[in-house]
């Protein structure tokens, strides 16, 4: 993976207005996009998702021409409530726990539907991938973290945003592999031992 920009995500390129039946057929192909990938994983076929939606296959392929668009729209929520959630994390006392607890929440978040962190991966590191905006998201929030860590002398100072998020994604793809069977605080806490400064006790592993 290409290290992942430590600045801020670039905002996604603004929605041309719809007429309202559009926006109604795209509404739909969203609830339903979320309600089978929920249910079936990121890979469920397209057109099972339009015929649910009651829409045709043309008009699902008008709003997003790939699984990866369809994937980065559904994202785009959970992807800006963690970087609401980093904002708030990172006015806290502790900039390790912050972290720890940041991570845990982008476990459960990349975890809802299977096959998403297979998706996630190699667009993190690719501009053109129509799921990079959603990468980018979680690149500014980790970033947000890792650098208020690191100024604190808390966190080792060579671990970069990529980093983190290679971490991360591999403990939520053992939590999917693993059918939910995984300890994922553990793993987690052997993550957050990995990003620590080696004179730094383990405060915050309680959090992961």
């Amino acid at each position: 993976m290409e290290k992942t920009p430590a600045g801020p995500a670039a905002p996604r390129p603004a929605a041309r207005p719809m007429r309202a039946d559009a926006r109604r057929n795209y509404e739909r192909l969203l609830a339903e996009a979320r309600d089978s990938f929920a249910k079936h994983g990121a890979d469920v076929f397209l057109d099972d998702i339009a015929k649910r939606a009651g829409v045709g296959v043309a008009t699902l392929y008008r709003h997003f021409p790939t699984r990866e668009a369809l994937l980065d729209a559904v994202a785009q929520d959970w992807t800006e409530a963690v970087l609401t959630e980093a904002r708030e994390l990172v006015a806290g006392p502790d900039p390790a726990a912050a972290l720890a607890v940041w991570l845990r929440s982008l476990v459960s978040h990349m975890s809802v539907y299977r096959g998403l962190v297979a998706a996630l991966v190699p667009s993190m590191g690719n501009q053109n991938s129509p799921l990079n905006p959603s990468c980018q998201v979680m690149a500014e929030a980790g970033t947000l973290l890792l650098e208020h860590g690191q100024q604190a002398g808390v966190i080792r100072p060579d671990a970069t945003t990529a980093e983190v998020l290679q971490l991360v994604s591999g403990v939520a793809w053992v939590c999917e592999q693993s059918g939910g069977s995984a300890d994922v605080d553990r793993l987690l806490s052997f993550t957050m031992d990995s990003l620590r400064c080696p004179a730094v006790p383990a405060v915050g592993r309680a959090a992961a």
